[in-house]
């Protein structure tokens, strides 16, 4: 992946997450109990456990970021952000038009009994909290700042690639969410 301008990075990425937080409170937020929790048709996952899978990564993710945040001096940022090759593959992987399916990891299978208005309540938040973060990120090098991943703490990714993954994974199953509201509610 090419180097790209670090407020262009962070302005896209706001953008798109935006309208997932969007989504969110316009729609989620307004739907009945028995919407949310209703399964796919296709045998999917429902409209709170696509949002709960969602906040399990936000559970792990905001605190690593916020602690780097804490351990690292704000200063002259990256005028561009570099991605990893693994950083890039992992984002390319959650594409939502990547056309492919993957299995949840153990720790990040949403529960089949939820909470629904809790569920939805969280991601809003966490969505919010991301947007701050990617504000507070224009006066840090994402470069340099390493998270380590959830499904493996021993990998690092730089922090521009982390922000890039949870905005991607975030689209993704915001849009299969997305398709299982009813037309009629």
């Amino acid at each position: 992946m090419k180097p790209i301008h670090s407020v262009i990075l962070i302005q896209n990425l706001q953008a798109r997450i935006e309208t997932c937080a969007e989504m969110a409170v316009n729609v989620f937020q307004n739907l009945n109990t028995a919407s949310l929790l209703c399964p796919s048709n296709t045998g999917g996952w429902s409209i709170v456990q696509c949002l709960d899978h969602l906040n399990s990564y936000g559970d792990y993710y905001l605190p690593h970021i916020q602690k780097a945040f804490d351990t690292h001096m704000p200063g002259k940022p990256a005028e561009d952000v570099k991605s990893s090759w693994l950083g890039n593959y992992f984002t390319q992987l959650m594409l939502p038009d990547s056309g492919k399916k993957y299995k949840a990891f153990k720790k990040h299978i949403p529960k089949p009994r939820l909470d629904s208005a809790a569920v939805v309540a969280t991601f809003i938040e966490q969505q919010e909290i991301l947007l701050t973060y990617l504000e507070k990120a224009k006066k840090y090098d994402m470069n340099t700042i390493r998270i380590s991943i959830s499904i493996a703490p021993f990998i690092k990714l730089k922090l521009g690639d982390v922000f890039q993954f949870l905005v991607a994974h975030t689209e993704r199953h915001v849009q299969q969410a997305q398709r299982n509201v009813p037309i009629y509610e």
